[in-house]
């Protein structure tokens, strides 16, 4: 992030347009939105500029910018299209210590002025750094069409109420009140009764509030998927934004994280294979811990928390603790692998069943029905089976696999460094090292890709295409 932003207070400040042309305008249509006292200073200016003066809205020098200009100024911008004018206003500006803009000059400007959605007083600015103003345009317009033109003056009533909701004690109870308000009740309420029926929705609310005991702890185990923001759910989202406390998994990308409020305590409880990890005991006991202390509590857990993600032991804590839980489901790897490789996990001639399967367990090297999965008609997603695959494909080809039988490799699946390696039971060892696959990876055991979306590791490609169609 280069440019860092902030809302800065210009109540009554000076800010400073050098230029007095069509060049201007622009910025001063957003600037008379303010309330800056706003000088503009140039030679020859445009008739709208002129109206502006008349109007009282902003003072006008006619001429060019000097140094006794820009005393005290918050803001100064570049506004000549003319770049060495445009250059010596904003060494003026910054020799009195101001912030500059130059208009379409992002690497010799202080600032950047964002593309922004007025409700009054809620505002929302949006900013691409530079890179794509047409895009910045575009979700200016989205969001115009997404938020009332009403909000404003929801926020406005929201905020003269501001003192009395100041009785509700900081925190979750006065978190609560305020979203009721603004997901719905408030909004219905002034449609209905205009100003004065948002205000005694406020007093019905508050009173509701005052008369209703705080919510007890909770936690929401909360399936995040395969890495994929997009693949989140919907209730996923919402209880990430309503939390009070964050714990997640390692391999819970930060877009999801970033999800949570500001002011939610996040925390990362990861466990790495063969490496240092948070006990389970620990998260547990963090679990607890928060929520008997009346939080509500996202437990973020790669995948879906059901699958290899130890759910069955966080929920005997909080039962044995008498707190309540809920769980959402997420996209599991092995999904996201299948969809992202062009397979189905089941197709009918190929394989009548699918098995989870991991790799590893708390003992080392996981045991199996090797026998049974060997025959035809069998398929597999094998999760943490990186580094047993040597171990696999040992037990697979003792007990009847056929060595050409195709595993589809997928590591970081729907993320934007996924790989795809297709090899066979018999090379599977050499393909992850050949690949360099570290994980997290899922083995499809039995699928090949319906296309050559593979790196041919271990295998020739004419094999890869033979096996595709083949299964």
């Amino acid at each position: 992030m280069r440019h860092f932003p902030i809302f800065l207070n210009v109540v009554e400040r000076r800010v400073v347009v050098s230029g007095a042309g069509e060049c201007a305008v622009s910025k001063l249509r957003l600037l008379l939105k303010t309330d800056a006292n706003i000088v503009v200073i140039g030679a020859d200016p445009v008739p709208q500029i002129r109206r502006w003066a008349k109007e009282g809205r902003l003072a006008l020098i006619e001429r060019r910018i000097e140094p006794a200009d820009v005393a005290g100024a918050a803001l100064v911008y570049g506004a000549n299209d003319d770049e060495e004018e445009d250059a010596r206003a904003a060494g003026i500006g910054r020799q009195a210590g101001a912030l500059v803009n130059i208009v379409d000059n992002l690497n010799h400007s202080d600032f950047i002025t964002p593309a922004i959605v007025d409700r009054d007083p809620v505002t929302v600015a949006i900013g691409t750094e530079g890179a794509a103003p047409v895009l910045a345009r575009k979700i200016k317009a989205d969001l115009e069409a997404r938020l009332p033109a009403s909000l404003g003056l929801l926020a406005r009533i929201g905020q003269s109420f501001r003192h009395k909701a100041a009785m509700l004690p900081m925190g979750r109870k006065r978190r609560d009140f305020w979203s009721r308000y603004y997901s719905g009740e408030g909004d219905a309420a002034l449609k209905e009764g205009g100003e004065h029926g948002a205000q005694a929705k406020l007093e019905e609310l508050l009173t509701d509030s005052i008369e209703t005991r705080p919510r007890d702890g909770h936690v929401s185990l909360i399936g995040t998927g395969p890495g994929d923001p997009e693949l989140l759910t919907v209730k996923a989202r919402r209880l990430i934004h309503e939390a009070d406390v964050v714990l997640h998994d390692r391999l819970v990308p930060d877009a999801i994280i970033e999800l949570a409020r500001r002011e939610a305590i996040i925390v990362e409880v990861g466990k790495t294979g063969y490496g240092p990890s948070w006990k389970q005991e620990d998260i547990n006991a963090l679990l607890v811990e928060h929520a008997a202390n009346g939080a509500q509590v996202a437990r973020l857990k790669s995948g879906d928390p059901g699958i290899f993600g130890r759910l069955d032991e966080e929920l005997d804590a909080l039962d044995e603790a008498n707190i309540s839980w809920d769980i959402v489901p997420g996209i599991t790897a092995a999904a996201a692998a299948a969809a992202s490789s062009g397979l189905s996990l089941t197709k009918r001639g190929r394989n009548s069943s699918i098995r989870f399967m991991t790799g590893r367990d708390v003992e080392g090297f996981a045991e199996h029905d090797w026998r049974d999965l060997a025959k035809s008609g069998s398929g597999a997603a094998i999760y943490m089976g990186v580094k047993a695959a040597a171990f696999l494909r040992g037990r697979l080809l003792i007990h009847g696999a056929d060595a050409q039988t195709p595993v589809t490799i997928v590591e970081n699946a729907s993320r934007a460094n996924q790989k795809t390696v297709s090899t066979t039971i018999l090379a599977l060892p050499d393909a992850l090292a050949e690949a360099g696959i570290t994980g997290p990876a899922v083995l499809l055991y039995g699928m090949a890709p319906r296309k050559a979306l593979a790196v041919a590791a271990g295998v020739s490609p004419e094999n890869i295409a033979e096996q595709a169609g083949a299964v």
